[in-house]
């Protein structure tokens, strides 16, 4: 059974943009420590540290070790999915953030946006939200395609209230 302390360290866990970046490399393969610094661009220390504690909290599980080319111990870790069922309140400026730096560099041509505005009453706008959101649960749940390609989504709602 869950603890409140458990829930704490997992939402201060996830409070990273980091630490979901972290995730998001190791969810269709496992890495090392010094492949997340390397892509990151982190010291392999502070990459560490942001492995240790996704790995206390569960988001992330340590694979079999492995002998890297220089004959060095080496741990992949992977992502356990935990993630997405974790319910963290007030998560969106961290989620924005994220979204933020792993879109950063790539050409506009690589990043699919829609934005729609619709009036939606209490019950049609969560019907709506559940759909959207039975529709994502279904493609994790199928887990990755073996010739598939990496891909995020990120979703946002928010009400428009310059538009009453």
């Amino acid at each position: 059974m869950e603890t409140d302390e458990d829930l704490q360290a997992r939402g201060r866990a996830l409070s990273s943009p980091v630490r979901l970046r972290i995730l998001r490399l190791c969810l269709h393969r496992p890495r090392t420590n010094k492949e997340i610094a390397e892509t990151l661009d982190l010291n392999p220390a502070t990459a560490l540290h942001h492995v240790r504690t996704l790995l206390s909290t569960g988001f992330l599980a340590a694979d079999d070790a492995r002998t890297g080319n220089r004959g060095a111990k080496e741990i992949p870790y992977r992502a356990t999915g935990l993630s997405w069922h974790s319910r963290i309140p007030n998560s969106a400026p961290v989620l924005i953030e994220t979204f933020l730096q792993e879109i950063d560099g790539l050409q506009p041509s690589e990043i699919d946006v829609w934005r729609l505005g619709v009036r939606l009453n209490d019950e049609h706008r969560a019907e709506m939200m559940e759909r959207i959101r039975e529709v994502l649960e279904d493609y994790a749940r199928r887990g990755p395609d073996e010739d598939g390609t990496a891909t995020s989504i990120m979703l946002a709602h928010h009400l428009d209230r310059a538009a009453d």
